[in-house]
């Protein structure tokens, strides 16, 4: 493909050999300016995924590898006073970038996590009363393993619903985890990996995104399957009303990814346990214990709801 989405594909996919969905689930969430939840058991190529996007897009990278001892101030920045001018100036942390690597995100504590909410959602952050904005395009691309891995803090619900989607990798096939052993991709591949696209392309990108068409009749349909969720004898909490502008500016960045102008059901299907399982609370296990009870749930509620096409 000659697009510059499909020489992004290509690119990621030369280093992570796993199934093409993920790849294009992240890409998604890079055009509707989303971050992502990559979460997996260790081992399955999830910084490879997320290192391979940062290093096929030619703008700041910046990897942080979260432990129970980082402060937010490892991450945001600090101010330092200035002898020479009588004033505090401050030192942007790694936070202050176009693509951020949050390796293992649950293995750093509340206090950290929480430092990352207001940059998620705003792009900027605040030092000492002063707002700094972040360089646009901003997005965070978080790895964690499952909850009950030792050393692991489950993050709080408010900011899993900053998350755009949560992607599950899933096991290689026999014949590709056998390629592994020979090309080992993390170790050479990945080091070689060149941008295949600007910064300004990701920007314009993710501007259409906001152009494409989505008829009143989806937007119905995006907010009756918010609506049956709420109502659903097994889920503590449906989708929120941000759930629902997730999910239709998922949509969008689907149907641009196909290289079209206009929403089509599928679209806002494809995306609905991705972008959804995430922010419902269950009444077995609770928010986020158990995204595969969720996400059979998200399943029951689309054969309940009509498709308007």
């Amino acid at each position: 493909m000659h697009t510059p989405i499909g020489a992004l594909r290509e690119n990621i996919a030369k280093a992570y050999l796993g199934r093409s969905e993920p790849i294009d689930r992240l890409i998604t969430c890079l055009l509707a300016r989303g971050h992502a939840l990559i979460e997996d058991v260790p081992g399955v190529g999830k910084t490879v995924l997320a290192s391979a996007l940062a290093k096929s897009i030619d703008c700041a990278f910046s990897r942080v590898q979260l432990t129970p001892d980082l402060l937010p101030a490892d991450i945001i920045g600090v101010s330092i006073y200035d002898r020479e001018s009588g004033s505090f100036r401050f030192n942007h942390g790694p936070l202050f970038t176009n693509i951020l690597l949050a390796d293992e995100i649950n293995r750093t504590t509340p206090r950290t996590q929480t430092a990352l909410l207001e940059a998620m959602n705003e792009a900027s952050v605040s030092v000492d009363g002063v707002a700094h904005p972040l360089p646009l395009p901003f997005m965070v691309l978080a790895t964690q393993n499952p909850y009950d891995f030792e050393g692991t803090y489950p993050l709080p619900e408010n900011q899993l619903d900053r998350f755009l989607m949560r992607i599950s990798l899933g096991y290689p096939e026999p014949e590709v985890e056998s390629r592994l052993l020979d090309l080992r991709p993390a170790q050479h591949v990945l080091a070689k990996l060149e941008p295949v696209i600007h910064r300004e392309q990701i920007l314009e990108l993710q501007n259409s995104v906001d152009q494409v068409r989505l008829d009143e009749s989806l937007r119905r349909y995006i907010v009756e399957l918010a609506r049956a969720t709420r109502r659903h004898e097994d889920l503590l909490v449906g989708i929120s009303p941000r759930g629902t502008l997730a999910l239709a500016h998922a949509a969008r960045a689907t149907a641009l990814m196909h290289d079209r102008d206009y929403c089509i059901p599928e679209d806002i299907l494809d995306n609905l346990v991705e972008v959804c399982a995430h922010r419902v609370i269950t009444r077995s296990f609770g928010a986020g214990r158990n995204w595969q009870l969720a996400a059979e749930i998200l399943r029951q509620v689309t054969e309940s709801v009509a498709s308007p096409m």
